[in-house]
C-alpha cells in the first residue's frame, strides 16, 4: 500500500508538471487532466481546496485566463485592505484563488463573535471588492485558538464566519456569491497555541475568492477578461 502511494504520488507530478504552462499556476489543470488533479494538486501545495469540483476539465487556456483574472483581484485586494494578509493559493479544480485573512484582534473580542466599528469598516471595504467580482465564489471559515473544547470552539467559529458574511452581506454582496460559511474550531492552525501571540494570530476568519462556474465558462469561452 505504502508502495502504491508513492507510485501514485509520483505520478500526479508528472500530470501536473506536464500541464505547467509559462502563463503561471492559473493553467495547472491542462485539457484532460480533469478534476481530481485539480484536488491533489490543492493537497500537494497545502492549499485548503476552497470550492466544488467541477463537472469537466478545465482547458489550459481557461486556466490561464483565470489565473491571469485572479492575478488582478489580488493585487486590488492588496491594495484595499490594510488589515488583512492577501495570498495566492490553489482551489479544489487546481486553479488560481485568492485567500484573504482578516486578523481576529481587529475582528473580534476575545471569545466574542460581535464585529466592531473598525471590522465593519474594513468588511465595508472588502464588500466593494466582491461585487466588482461577482464571478468569484466565496468560502468563510472561522477559527479560535485551542483554548476550551470543541463544544465552546465549533459554534464560535462558526458565529464568527457568519457574522462576517451576515455583513457583508448588509453591504450589498449577493448572497448567492457565498457558497460556503462554516466554523472550524480550532482545526487547522497558524501560529504556536503555546503561546499568546500564537493563540492571537489562531483566532482568525480566512475568506477565499476562487473561480465560480460563470468565470469558468467565461474562460472556456475564451471571454474572461
Amino acid at each position: 500500500m505504502k508502495k502504491l502511494k508513492i507510485v501514485t504520488l509520483l505520478m500526479c507530478f508528472a500530470m501536473i508538471f506536464s500541464c505547467q504552462t509559462k502563463t503561471g499556476t492559473g493553467a495547472l489543470v491542462g485539457a484532460g487532466a480533469g478534476t481530481l488533479v485539480g484536488g491533489i494538486i490543492g493537497k500537494i501545495a497545502g492549499n485548503t481546496a476552497v470550492g466544488a469540483a467541477v463537472g469537466a476539465a478545465v482547458g489550459t487556456g481557461a486556466g490561464a485566463l483565470i489565473g491571469k483574472h485572479m492575478d488582478k483581484v489580488k493585487a486590488q485586494a492588496q491594495k484595499d485592505l490594510e488589515n488583512a494578509k492577501v495570498e495566492e493559493v490553489t482551489d479544489a479544480n487546481g486553479l488560481k484563488a485568492v485567500k484573504v485573512t482578516f486578523d481576529s484582534g481587529i475582528l473580534f473580542a476575545l471569545n466574542k463573535a460581535t464585529l466592531n466599528s473598525t471590522s465593519k469598516t474594513e468588511l465595508a471595504k472588502f464588500s466593494n471588492l466582491l461585487k466588482n467580482n461577482s464571478t468569484c465564489s466565496v468560502d468563510i471559515q472561522g477559527y479560535t485558538d485551542n483554548t476550551g473544547n470543541d463544544g465552546i470552539n465549533l459554534p464560535l467559529s462558526q458565529n464568527r464566519a457568519n457574522a462576517v458574511a451576515d455583513y457583508l452581506k448588509s453591504c450589498g454582496v449577493s448572497a448567492s456569491q457565498i457558497a460556503k460559511v462554516t466554523g472550524l474550531g480550532s482545526a487547522n492552525p497558524v501560529a504556536d497555541n503555546s503561546t499568546k501571540a500564537g493563540q492571537a494570530q489562531n483566532r482568525r476568519v480566512e475568506v477565499y475568492l476562487y473561480a465560480s462556474q460563470e468565470m469558468i465558462n467565461a474562460a472556456n469561452n475564451g471571454t474572461l477578461k
